[in-house]
């Protein structure tokens, strides 16, 4: 009973950051919450060393015109395998390359003497069949995508150039990459604006394979009214309705599993806002399988930040090598954070257009993870706001991490500590319920899945503390029902023999009647 009275006791905000934490209880209800991120540090283009590129006496100089800031940079990605991070500085038609500290190491502007236009995202990868370090490149303005060598600081060795598909498959009159990915068989995935049957798929000759993982069309009351109108209306009333279509994606990612991981950026969506695709491009998490997945905010009017409506828009996803999975929101500045099971492990962030706010946010373009750090790349701010862990982070990820390995024993005093800090943590309550499920304390268990007010995994420990009980008091139970039985043929047999009393008297006195 003490894991209910702690979870149910009044916590107060846990506020040492420019925003408030907070987490979501099974009623989908906000809750006070620690920190697991600080803000640790703001890195601008001058922290980067940018102006080395105008620096003639510099090697990575490259004219003494050459922007010394970033320019609405609208992706950022991390090479875990070189441990390097990788920028798209679209307004200034480049790529910038920096090291593990965010310190330039090399920077393009163009690639077998074609310019960038408008380069808005990136992902580099190390070949397993060549072993040189390839550069994907989402070259906006100039409709194509581009593979790339990367051959030295300044230098860029073109592969391949992805272009418009001339095929009848694809319809949209446009090819305007935004993302890309490859997977390790070099197959290309790109997000491309108007286009809403999914990521544009090519083969690694380049050759397009189709669309991969589409979103359904959400299904609302006006979609279903429109539906069942259909069904009495004229071909010319038909031909008037406003078609209803899946919304395009806004990013992804990939893991080292060959996973490929989405997020649909459209207000209030709540149909596939993000989706894990397998290689075949069927979502994981689909709640049509039984389990119920839910990412960025629960209530679309709440912000405990600025106290103000909003509508979650999640536009950029990044799986770190620790497996943890970040979603950022446009719309507040937020990054929600899930372990590999889509389990909400914490929320931390902030926007703020109005002033310069350390911490804050005016256009959160890209969210990526490094170690225990995450980043987040601003395209107004121009700036990269790294947050580290707290000491409650720390003890939240080694907890989760043993939970989801299955370690629920070794999680135990891990998760004890974080109730320690936090005592309203609905999924350390969870965690040390399935320690003593696995320990046999299923009284333990309950108490602590009444406390996370866990239905699904309450019924499960009820069902092993009954069989427990039966086992235990099995022989009394058997000497019980034995006594039953015996009592009820007694009471049968008197029953019966009074009934046959009976209906001897009443037989007696009819005779003596007549």
């Amino acid at each position: 009973m003490a894991a209910v009275t702690a979870l149910s006791m009044s916590i107060s905000a846990f506020a040492a950051e420019p925003y408030e934490s907070y987490i979501y209880d099974t009623w989908q209800d906000a809750i006070p919450s620690q920190n697991s991120y600080r803000i640790d540090r703001t890195v601008t283009g001058y922290d980067m060393g940018l102006q080395r590129l105008s620096d003639p006496e510099d090697p990575l100089f490259v004219s003494e015109n050459a922007a010394k800031k970033l320019a609405n940079p609208r992706d950022l990605y991390f090479d875990d395998d070189e441990k390097q991070f990788w920028i798209a500085d679209t307004d200034n038609n480049r790529i910038i390359r920096l090291d593990e500290d965010l310190q330039i190491t090399g920077c393009y502007y163009s690639v077998g003497g074609s310019t960038f236009s408008a380069p808005t995202g990136l992902y580099v990868k190390r070949s397993l069949y060549t072993d040189k370090l390839y550069i994907y490149i989402a070259d906006t303005n100039n409709s194509r995508i581009i593979k790339a060598s990367v051959e030295g600081d300044m230098e860029l060795e073109m592969v391949k150039e992805y272009g418009k598909p001339d095929t009848d498959l694809y319809t949209v009159e446009t090819f305007n990459p935004s993302k890309v990915v490859a997977d390790a068989a070099e197959n290309v995935y790109a997000v491309c604006s108007a286009v809403n049957q999914g990521a544009v798929q090519f083969n690694a000759k380049g050759a397009f394979q189709g669309y991969y993982g589409a979103n359904r069309v959400e299904v609302t009351a006006a979609v279903i009214a429109q539906k069942l109108w259909r069904k009495f209306a004229s071909n010319e009333q038909i031909d008037g309705m406003k078609r209803n279509v899946p919304v395009e994606y806004a990013n992804f990612d990939i893991d080292e599993g060959g996973f490929i991981y989405t997020v649909t950026e459209k207000s209030n969506t709540t149909t596939d806002a993000v989706k894990k695709l397998n290689p075949a491009g069927y979502n994981i998490w689909d709640n049509v399988t039984g389990n119920e997945y839910k990412f960025g905010d629960m209530q679309s009017e709440w912000d405990p930040t600025s106290n103000s409506n909003h509508s979650t828009r999640l536009t950029d996803i990044c799986v770190g090598n620790n497996g943890l999975i970040n979603v950022l929101d446009y719309t507040t500045g937020r990054v929600f954070q899930y372990d590999r099971n889509a389990n909400l492990l914490c929320i931390f962030g902030a926007k703020n257009s109005t002033n310069d706010q350390r911490g804050t946010f005016s256009n959160p373009n890209a969210v990526e993870a490094y170690k225990n750090n995450i980043y987040v790349i601003d395209g107004a701010k121009c700036d990269i706001t790294i947050y580290s862990e707290t000491t409650f982070g720390k003890l939240m990820h080694e907890a989760v991490e043993l939970y989801d390995e299955g370690k629920y024993t070794e999680a135990k005093p891990v998760w004890q500590s974080v109730i320690e800090r936090d005592g309203g943590y609905p999924l350390a309550y969870i965690g040390l319920g399935k320690a003593a499920l696995n320990d046999g304390e299923y009284q333990k268990a309950l108490d602590y899945f009444k406390a996370a007010y866990d239905q699904k995994d309450y019924d499960k420990a009820f069902k092993y503390a009954r069989e427990e009980y039966i086992r235990e008091h099995f022989t009394a139970i058997v000497v019980v029902l034995a006594v039953l039985a015996v009592l009820l043929v007694v009471v049968s047999q008197m029953h019966k023999r009074n009934k046959y009393i009976f209906k001897g008297r009443f037989k007696k006195k009819a005779k003596e009647g007549r």
